[in-house]
């Protein structure tokens, strides 16, 4: 069963009497476990499609199912649980909490989504920390770690909840590119420990030249998908 799957997916935003279409009509399915981008220039729809499947915004009209749920009409509630329970975010800019350290980031949606007990919540970061590489650093602050770090800390905080989808906009954008190597490693390690599925909007050619699959989308509409060249 797929991972996420769209038919006819469309979002449409009004700006006074002017309705935009920024997707329109897409149809496509994301296999689980798998490392997929969405490329296209500025303001082709690539955010927008992803913060449908992220649950963020909803669909104006069409199907879309993610982790065997139809989403198209959750109610903001139904979103922000469901949210919780299957779906991680990385982001460009980190997006850490500058006054917790990095423990207690990574810590953040257990304790605030999911409300697991003190003592799990504590064996599960610890475990995360390890996986990203950043055991040692747990007592750090954001400002006293480097922009690649910080990257680790996004992942491993996506990953604490057992997500089985990341939803990854510009992940390297902030990055160099001998740092942004290796968090698009850290990814694949990730995947293959975890099976988890990483879904990029992006711009890098490091990204899309790691995906399995590409979906290339211009002014909301999907032109095609082929398989990356696992580069």
């Amino acid at each position: 069963m797929s991972i996420v799957s769209a038919t006819q997916l469309k979002k449409t935003y009004s700006t006074g009497d002017i309705a935009v279409k920024a997707i329109q009509g897409v149809d496509f399915t994301i296999e689980p476990a798998s490392f997929v981008s969405f490329i296209g220039p500025s303001g082709s729809g690539k955010s927008t499609l992803l913060n449908m499947i992220g649950c963020l915004d909803p669909p104006t009209s069409g199907s879309l199912q993610v982790a065997g749920q139809e989403i198209t009409h959750f109610t903001r509630h139904q979103a922000a649980t469901f949210r919780g329970e299957h779906i991680g975010f990385v982001f460009q800019d980190f997006n850490l909490i500058p006054v917790l350290t990095v423990f207690e980031n990574i810590e953040y949606p257990l304790q605030m989504v999911q409300n697991w007990p003190r003592q799990k919540r504590q064996e599960r970061v610890e475990e995360m920390l390890k996986a990203v590489g950043m055991e040692d650093q747990g007592h750090k602050f954001p400002s006293q770690i480097s922009g690649g770090q910080k990257q680790r800390v996004a992942v491993a905080r996506a990953l604490v909840t057992n997500a089985k989808l990341v939803l990854a906009d510009e992940p390297t954008a902030n990055l160099d590119s001998k740092t942004a190597n290796r968090i698009i490693a850290l990814m694949k390690e990730m995947r293959d420990e975890f099976g988890t599925t990483f879904i990029f909007s992006t711009h890098d050619p490091k990204v899309v030249g790691n995906a399995e699959t590409i979906f290339t989308i211009e002014d909301g509409k999907l032109l095609q998908d082929r398989g990356g060249n696992n580069a």
